[in-house]
């Protein structure tokens, strides 16, 4: 039964992934706003919703590790084997305005991560926590995202809507629902996904710590790798880069920022060492892009090599 519910998850994905891509995409063309910009807001805070729900959830369940572990072990997931796959799929072009911003933003998020993780540092107090005080800190920047977002949105607004292009789009009712039908099916199979492949793993041996470590670390981003291998294939790079660039900012910011303004989160020491790993992957990220204001093939494939090196790195030292 486990393997059916399995099939069905990733049937779930696959298809909820080509109507959210298909409505949002459709979406711009309706708001006259650029593709990326749809990517970095709609598509990419849909997509981390499992992500939030967790750490949410464990925030209010008192579990701090299970908050930040989830978030910085997404981002890495994000930057190193989603956007490597994507980019061996189809090569994906740069957004000049992606390289001088929303990728350097994405960098002060983990840098102000570290920031505020780091008390004992920094000889605030004797324990690493992030306060409720600073939680809200962390969503302030996360309006001053959205605000540049919107300023964005609304400064690149097409002077008149292509006829031929709004109509091919369709209706708003109808995109409205293909993308709230598209992410309810994202969400929907990936919790199946995650819960069924668990299931298979523990009987096939595995233990709880290593199937939570790979498969549940994986399953939790799955909605981003579908999502943006969708929109690879469909010509939309822009979504693509938008998305994985958009939830790790979302992730950092409003994830961990909401989390911690319910509940202070204890700080394990050995998180210190995955947010510098983070930190030094999305400066990566911004080399490649600069190249020739694309991601290559070669490149995505560097960045896939470095998760499954991030990988055995996480599984010894557990």
């Amino acid at each position: 039964m486990s393997y059916l519910l399995l099939i069905i998850g990733f049937a779930l994905l696959i298809k909820g992934a080509d109507f959210f891509v298909e409505g949002s995409s459709n979406i711009a063309t309706l708001l006259r706003v650029p593709p990326l910009l749809v990517g970095l807001t709609i598509v990419a805070f849909g997509t981390s919703s499992p992500e939030a729900t967790v750490s949410i959830i464990a925030a209010l369940e008192g579990s701090s590790e299970v908050s930040m572990g989830n978030v910085i072990g997404s981002n890495i997931f994000n930057i190193t084997l989603v956007v490597g796959i994507t980019a061996m799929i189809t090569p994906l072009a740069v957004e000049s305005t992606t390289i001088r911003k929303e990728i350097p933003f994405t960098m002060l998020a983990s840098v102000a991560l570290a920031v505020v993780a780091n008390d004992i540092a920094l000889q605030v107090t004797n324990t690493n926590l992030i306060t409720r005080s600073e939680g809200i800190i962390l969503l302030l920047f996360f309006m001053i995202f959205l605000y540049y977002i919107i300023e964005i949105a609304l400064n690149n607004r097409e002077p008149v809507a292509d006829a031929a292009a709004v109509k091919a789009g369709g209706t708003w009712g109808k995109n409205i629902l293909f993308t709230l039908g598209g992410l309810a099916a994202i969400i929907f199979g990936g919790d199946m996904v995650v819960d069924n492949a668990l299931t298979i793993a523990l009987s096939w041996g595995m233990s709880e710590t290593l199937a939570g470590l790979t498969i549940v670390a994986v399953g939790t981003s799955l909605p981003e790798l579908i999502t943006s291998i969708t929109a690879a294939l469909k010509k939309k790079s822009e979504i693509a880069l938008g998305n994985i660039v958009g939830s790790n900012i979302f992730n950092i910011l409003f994830v961990l920022g909401t989390a911690a303004t319910i509940s202070p989160l204890a700080v394990n020491d050995k998180i210190f060492t995955d947010i510098g790993i983070m930190i030094v992957l999305t400066i990566v990220l911004l080399m490649f892009s600069r190249t020739k204001f694309k991601v290559s093939k070669v490149e995505g494939a560097i960045l896939a090599a470095g998760y499954i090196a991030y990988l055995v790195y996480i599984i010894l030292r557990n």
